[in-house]
């Protein structure tokens, strides 16, 4: 009786979205392997062991790991140049990652190499070299980490507009269901784990005072700087998400010059007729005083940002000689954005073709809307500024060899809480059964994909989806080729990965 009063009195999301998430970390296959991660565990390893940003030490172990088990990847996208892949004219070697998830990873790096260097005192000869098991798998128990806490904190925001039910199953369906699990349990060591919790921790520190922007004092500005500014380190485009806090910047000025001042829990000036026009000169005088000292916190806000940008435009200078990315990066982008649908709904590689799912969080904005328009409003408008983006890569824009659409996984709290809204007006009129079997459906698929992307087709479905006999793999297939294999998924994972580097 206790223990149902204690639920029912306490969240248990929090519980079974930490459970889930733990029932599912022996699944993980922590290894450093594709190019792209190589680009990122190439400045934590070069900068805490080396002490510089040449990157050919790292670049040629990791290449003739790979080369031993016949993948030339490696070796062709960072150790050979082409007019498409030029290295930068300081003569050292490409890098287009950029640094936050390096140093989101380095309290576990560090810790990696104290350890070792504690084993070894006791005789366990480890080398302590960054290159080591426990350097690899502490750096992607970091990524598993920042993932866990992201749909925590993402739990918590879709739980001050829904119950516990609704904000639960939000969470770990979209969790599950997307891209995020791939990039959290099997491709561990990319940055879009770091992005997801950065932008989830974001926005927690935000929206503690939506609705009463005057109330965030001087620490709270100071902070969403040094997150945002991380944002920004960790994956460039995930600062085109400040734009929800600048539009409400620009909505509480507006608010502040033609409206009288009713902000930060201040209630509008009531004034007599008889001494109307003195007190409209003293709400004036509030009302700019208000605007000056919020012009003052938001400079805060903008000068922390730049300056926690720092190490990213001094790797940029080091690198390509100027403070900016590598033109092989920037020459992709279009400013008309023409891939804008296709990012969404395109057969092969949309992001609401492969995972449903996200189509259903950005229709509960709707529902969201409902409760509060205005915050819906701006989480639409991140979401629209993250498309953009991506439609705008001309050349990329599809991320064939991608599972899913992986440039939209930091967006994952915004398809949260539309989704939590959408299932918290479905729960009264269905019920929750038919919510958790629609749920467990979604999941489900998700799983078939996973499982075609990485060992029953992966030569055909990393390029694109392939529609024809998708359902026979999905629920013939993929269940069979399991149930052979589950010996091997359950103890030696690794042989089933491009090359066995882990």
């Amino acid at each position: 009786m206790r223990f149902r009063a204690w639920v029912a009195a306490n969240d248990t999301g929090p519980w079974i979205i930490a459970l889930v998430f733990l029932l599912l970390l022996p699944f993980s296959v922590p290894r450093v392997a594709l190019s792209d991660e190589v680009q990122y565990y190439a400045y934590l390893r070069s900068v805490y062991f080396d002490r510089d940003l040449d990157f050919r030490n790292e670049y040629e172990h990791f290449a003739a790991q790979a080369e031993g088990f016949g993948d030339q990847a490696v070796t062709n996208a960072l150790l050979r140049e082409d007019a498409m892949n030029p290295n930068p004219r300081t003569g050292l070697l490409r890098n287009v990652a950029p640094v936050g998830a390096a140093i989101l990873w380095a309290p576990g790096f560090i810790l990696a190499d104290l350890g070792t260097g504690v084993a070894n005192v006791f005789g366990a000869n480890l080398p302590r070299d960054g290159y080591g098991r426990p350097y690899i798998v502490a750096t992607c128990m970091m990524s598993a980490l920042y993932s866990l806490i992201g749909l925590l904190l993402t739990y918590r925001l879709a739980r001050r507009f829904s119950g516990d039910f609704a904000a639960t199953v939000a969470t770990l369906t979209v969790f599950l269901a997307s891209s995020l699990v791939f990039y959290s349990i099997i491709l561990m060591p990319w940055s879009h784990a770091p992005g997801f919790f950065l932008f989830a921790l974001f926005l927690t520190v935000w929206i503690r005072h939506w609705g009463r922007p005057l109330e965030r004092g001087l620490p709270t500005w100071l902070a969403l700087g040094l997150i945002g500014g991380l944002m920004v380190m960790t994956r460039e485009q995930l600062g085109l998400l400040l734009i929800i806090p600048a539009l409400e910047a620009l909505w509480t000025y507006g608010a502040l010059v033609l409206r009288p001042f009713s902000f930060g829990g201040a209630k509008p000036l009531r004034t007599s007729p008889q001494r109307s026009h003195a007190n409209a000169a003293v709400g004036g005088t509030r009302r700019w005083r208000a605007a000056l000292g919020l012009f003052g916190r938001h400079a805060l806000f903008l000068v922390t940002l730049a300056l926690t940008l720092t190490p990213q435009l001094l790797a940029y200078q080091i690198l390509n000689g100027r403070p900016g990315p590598s033109p092989t990066v920037a020459g992709k982008f279009i400013w008309s954005s023409p891939n804008f649908l296709n990012t969404l709904i395109d057969p092969g590689r949309g992001a609401f073709v492969w995972a449903p799912v996200l189509a259903l969080g950005l229709l509960g904005l709707v529902w969201l809307a409902r409760r509060d328009a205005p915050l819906a409003g701006l989480l639409l408008a991140g979401f629209l500024a993250q498309t953009y983006i991506n439609g705008a890569f001309g050349t990329t824009w599809h991320l064939r060899g991608a599972f899913g659409f992986r440039r939209l996984i930091e967006c994952t709290p915004i398809f949260v809480l539309g989704l939590a809204a959408l299932l918290a007006w479905l729960q009264p009129r269905v019920g929750r059964w038919p919510i958790l079997v629609g749920a467990v459906a979604l999941v489900a698929w998700n799983i078939g994909l996973i499982a075609q992307f990485t060992f029953i087709r992966p030569g055909v479905i990393r390029r694109e989806l392939v529609w024809e006999d998708m359902l026979y793999y999905q629920f013939v297939e993929v269940p069979r080729q399991v149930l052979d294999k589950l010996w091997t998924l359950l103890f030696d994972r690794c042989r089933l990965m491009t090359n066995q580097t882990c």
